[in-house]
Parts: structure tokens; C-alpha cells; sequence
């Protein structure tokens, strides 16, 4: 006896504590993870409805919800949802470029006690057959390329690089290509130098750093022909960061190697009003044992730079260079990078900074209102 009056007091307590849990809105899922399987990426996109109850005693209401990727858009139900009503999360998972396995998640935030619920969507994408647009997105006319961009990435000024680019004939007939304005640094061939038409064919490009009289980043735009004929969107870019190779430096000549060292890296100006320019002086030391020489110093847009005052540098001599930045039109906040390359091997190419703030018409007024609001009377 005393043990079926044990039992029904704890389902009791069981039955109210469930009761007390409910009070006010609560949210039940049908299911929580929902597993699409084995989808195909040509397919396109996927959606599941995620259906809930409110199974508490006040209206439900959805405040937001977020997916963990861009790859899930999801949609609710926006009204409130009264006691023992049903609303929905539908989940829609867009395949495209994206093949593999996959396990998003979805944040459901409510006004129920426990503020937060996790949705999940898991599945596997079968990719789809790639085209020809998708090997070769790039176009000149009826010749397709895998990138109009062909990056050489790095070149030391002792080496000549070797690299190609895949490119394919979308004509009927057949194409020869052509380049001008090449720099005598670089050669480029195509292979075959017919190319019929569905043919694949690839640039056979040759970046000599030895010939290349300049330092750091180097972009050079090529005019291409098609049979001949040329027009105002045909080209090709080609890039690369010209270093000098300190690689067969010995632990002495390292030991002994220039050290440049700047009293500071970075201005800040602060805030302004629009201003013809605003100017800084950079100044270093060589803190090696060798002369320290400047190859280069290298401004983004809207930053321009005065020589130093002395390229090549003793040990333990001092130079500066004068960086001047014209704002322009610019409003809001700015940040402009500087490269300065030297022959220092363990700091080559150094980025300087100016950054600052360039007040807009109503900023500047109403800094000045503010100041006069908390100037003494």
C-alpha cells in the first residue's frame, strides 16, 4: 500500500512540474533534424517544413530566425500562434556549388522560458556534371579561359617562372590567338597555336625576373587577338610580386645583412574636415651592418610619396620620406597602406598606414553644436 501511494505522489509531482514547465508559451517540434538524404545538385533547391505545436497556455510568438550559412533561407510563421495551435520553420537549402556532405543549423528564438531552439538539416549533394562554362567562366569573344587573370603569384629577381593558363575555343571555327603591348620580361605562347573549334588549348607563359626592372606587385595589361582582330575588352592581366631572393644568403652575410627599422608604422590623423592633404613624415633608421638600400616605395590610391631623403643608408644612419594624403571627396573613415621594399632580408617589404577620420558637413556641425552645448556660459 505504501508503495502505490509512493507511486501516486510522484506522479504528482511529476504531472505538475510538467504543468509548471508549460505555463506561459511552449514550443513542440514535430523533429528537430531532418535528413534530405541524397540530393542532386541539378536539382536545385530543397525546403522542409519543420511543424511545431504551441503546447503551453499563452500565445507563441517567433522573434527571429537565423540559418548558420547563406546556403539556408528560412521562412515561419509570423503571427502568433495561440495555445494549442500548430506553426511552421520551413528550412530551403540551395545545392548549387556545394556538393558533399552538408549539416546546417537553424536558431529559433521565441518568447517560451527557454528562448532558443536548434533546428538542424543534414544531407549528402551529388555534384552535377560540370560544362564548359563552369572549366573556362572567363571571355574573349568566342574564346573562353579559365581566369583573365594570369597571376604568377611570386618571382625572385634570379628566377625565370614558368606557368600556364587552360583556355578553350567556343567558336566553329578555327581561332589563332595573338598578344601586343607584351613587356620584355614576358613571352607567351598558345598551344596549339591553332586552335579548332571545341578545342582545349592552354598560354604557355614565361615570367623572367631577371629582366624585370622594378620591385613588388607588377600588373601589366595585354591587348589579346582573335585571328587577327582585336577590340576594347580583350585583354588578358598578368601579375606578380617581383622580390629579391635572399635565400643563398649565408649565416654571416645574414648576420651582417642592413635592418630597417621606422620610428613609427602607422599615422593616425584623426579627425578632420575635408582638407587639400594631409602629410606625414616616416622616418628610419639602418640598425644593421650594411647598407640599407630603398627599392621601392609603394602607395594604395590616394596616397602619393616624396623620395627619401636618402636611398642608400650607412649603418646606423637615418633617412625619411615625406607621404602626403589628398582626400579628395572622401568622407568617413579611411586607412591607406604604404609599401617601402629595401634590401633588408629578414623585413623586405614593410607596410605603412594612414588612417583616420574625414568629417561629413552634418559630422562637423554637429561637433560644433556639441561644443557649444558643453562650453562654460
Amino acid at each position: 500500500m505504501k508503495k502505490v501511494m509512493l507511486g501516486l505522489v510522484s506522479m504528482l509531482i511529476f504531472v505538475s512540474l510538467v504543468n509548471a514547465q508549460q505555463k506561459g508559451a511552449f514550443i513542440s517540434f514535430e523533429k528537430e533534424v531532418h535528413d534530405f538524404g541524397n540530393i542532386k545538385e541539378s536539382d536545385g533547391k530543397v525546403e522542409y517544413k519543420f511543424m511545431f505545436t504551441n503546447t503551453g497556455d499563452a500565445p507563441l510568438i517567433i522573434n527571429r530566425v537565423r540559418a548558420s550559412c547563406g546556403c539556408t533561407s528560412p521562412t515561419w510563421t509570423e503571427k502568433p500562434i495561440m495555445p494549442g495551435k500548430t506553426g511552421y520553420v520551413s528550412a530551403v537549402f540551395d545545392p548549387a556549388n556545394r556538393p558533399g556532405k552538408f549539416n546546417k543549423s537553424i536558431f529559433v528564438e521565441t518568447n517560451t522560458q527557454k528562448g532558443r531552439d536548434i533546428l538542424r538539416i543534414v544531407g549528402e549533394v551529388a555534384p552535377r556534371e560540370k560544362t564548359v562554362e563552369d572549366y573556362y567562366p572567363k571571355t574573349i569573344g568566342d574564346l573562353r579561359l579559365e581566369t583573365n587573370h594570369f597571376a604568377f603569384i611570386r618571382v625572385y629577381n634570379n628566377q625565370v617562372k614558368k606557368d600556364t593558363l587552360k583556355i578553350y575555343n567556343a567558336s566553329d571555327s578555327d581561332m589563332r590567338i595573338g598578344f601586343s603591348n607584351v613587356p620584355q620580361y614576358l613571352d607567351l605562347k598558345v598551344v596549339p597555336e591553332v586552335i579548332k573549334p571545341g578545342e582545349k588549348a592552354y598560354i604557355l607563359g614565361t615570367y623572367d625576373g631577371r629582366k624585370v626592372n622594378d620591385w613588388g606587385f607588377i600588373s601589366s595589361r595585354l591587348n589579346v587577338t582573335i585571328n587577327g582582330e582585336s577590340g576594347n575588352k580583350q585583354f588578358l592581366i598578368v601579375s606578380a610580386r617581383v622580390e629579391e631572393d635572399f635565400s643563398k644568403l649565408s649565416e654571416k652575410e645574414l648576420a651582417n645583412a642592413p635592418k630597417i627599422v621606422f620610428e613609427d608604422e602607422s599615422f593616425n590623423f584623426g579627425q578632420t574636415k575635408p582638407v587639400d592633404k594631409i602629410e606625414h613624415e616616416f622616418k628610419f633608421t639602418n640598425k644593421g651592418k650594411s647598407d640599407l638600400v630603398i627599392r621601392k616605395i609603394r602607395s594604395t590610391c590616394g596616397c602619393t610619396t616624396v623620395a627619401p631623403e636618402k636611398e642608400v643608408i650607412k649603418p646606423g644612419e637615418s633617412s625619411s620620406f615625406k607621404a602626403i594624403f589628398k582626400p579628395g571627396s572622401r568622407k568617413g573613415m579611411q586607412s591607406k597602406s604604404i609599401y617601402v621594399i629595401s634590401n633588408d632580408p629578414k623585413n623586405s617589404n614593410v607596410r605603412l598606414s594612414i588612417r583616420g577620420e574625414i568629417l561629413k558637413d552634418e559630422d562637423q556641425a554637429g561637433a560644433k553644436k556639441k561644443y557649444s552645448m558643453e562650453a562654460p556660459q
